[in-house]
């Protein structure tokens, strides 16, 4: 057996079993968006992410100011999933040595674009020999608390049958936004949302106040990712296609698979929340942009997407697995 026959997902829940043990002070270890542990008063929350040359970024079509931004966003995106405070970043680099200099430089000017973005701060990192460039971000921050002391999280396992489901922003945006770099289109919105993710940083924060129980970041596609939570929580979900958040520019650009790129794309890094209506309502009410309500959560198991008649839509590949063979 090798790894692409358990796939990404089913490879952690392999090495959660041999190194996800308890230890004092950890609240959330292995599966969520991220890792929270106390540290005397306050709750630290960590999270990395890698992008690799020819997997998650091609040179030559990506700008490297573009690959920093990225680098740093998509970790953004997992605190914003959890509602907590960005503060720190350690990036290590991999890079073959015949790099340009200045390729790295603009990587860290976009990096550091997004860094004062988002009030991160760089405080470190490592410099490697690789045969690609690699670039590994590793970001800490805090939980928000109560007047109690205790973090308020959003979490992977919160979802309640009766719960609704909603989404910040639009989705399927950065999955078309991929194809067109591919074929050299660079300009428009669609490519944007590709390169450079503007995760909702200050939503999360306030779903957290809210005590909205339950998010995820959309990364591997709104399938892929309800997945996620619905088998934390034990539950299931329905979602109606009519009500998914589409943009003008995704209709135009693909109009017979816009419904498809927002279900299963990934890579939108908007948030997918999970909560009781009245405090999605209010949620709504407090932050800028859209926040669109697309289902509910249900008992049982599986997720069913429905068209406006009622009739279940067929999604076989529900995104991105790193590793499943095809």
């Amino acid at each position: 057996m090798d790894v692409g026959s358990v796939g990404e997902f089913g490879l952690i829940e392999r090495l959660a079993a041999i190194a996800g043990r308890p230890a004092p002070g950890l609240v959330l270890g292995i599966g969520d968006d991220a890792a929270v542990w106390r540290a005397d008063d306050a709750f630290i929350v960590a999270t990395t992410d890698t992008m690799v040359a020819g997997v998650h970024f091609l040179p030559g079509v990506h700008p490297w100011a573009d690959v920093g931004w990225k680098a740093l966003a998509v970790n953004v995106s997992d605190v914003a999933a959890m509602g907590a405070v960005p503060d720190f970043a350690l990036v290590t680099l991999g890079l073959p040595p015949e790099t340009p200099l200045e390729a790295v430089e603009e990587l860290y000017r976009g990096l550091d674009e997004c860094a004062r973005a988002y009030g991160v701060a760089v405080a470190g990192g490592d410099i490697v020999r690789a045969p690609e460039a690699v670039v590994t971000v590793a970001l800490l921050g805090h939980a928000q608390t109560d007047s109690h002391g205790q973090p308020l999280l959003l979490r992977r396992d919160g979802a309640r049958p009766g719960y609704v489901l909603a989404v910040s922003g639009t989705l399927g945006d950065a999955a078309a936004g991929l194809e067109l770099l591919r074929r050299g289109q660079t300009e428009g919105p669609l490519a944007l949302a590709h390169s450079r993710p503007r995760p909702p940083l200050a939503l999360g924060q306030e779903a957290a106040r809210l005590r909205i129980p339950c998010a995820i970041d959309i990364s591997d596609g709104l399938l892929q990712d309800l997945g996620h939570i619905c088998r934390l929580s034990g539950v299931g979900a329905v979602i109606y296609a009519a009500t998914l958040p589409l943009s003008d520019a995704l209709r135009r650009a693909c109009p017979d698979r816009a419904l498809a790129l927002a279900c299963t794309g990934g890579e939108d890094y908007q948030l997918l929340l999970a909560g009781p209506s009245e405090a999605l309502a209010s949620l709504r009410e407090k932050v800028p942009g859209p926040v669109t309500v697309i289902g509910e959560v249900v008992e049982g198991q599986g997720i069913a997407v429905l068209d406006e008649q009622g009739r279940p839509l067929d999604f076989p590949v529900p995104g991105w697995d790193h590793l499943r063979r095809p």
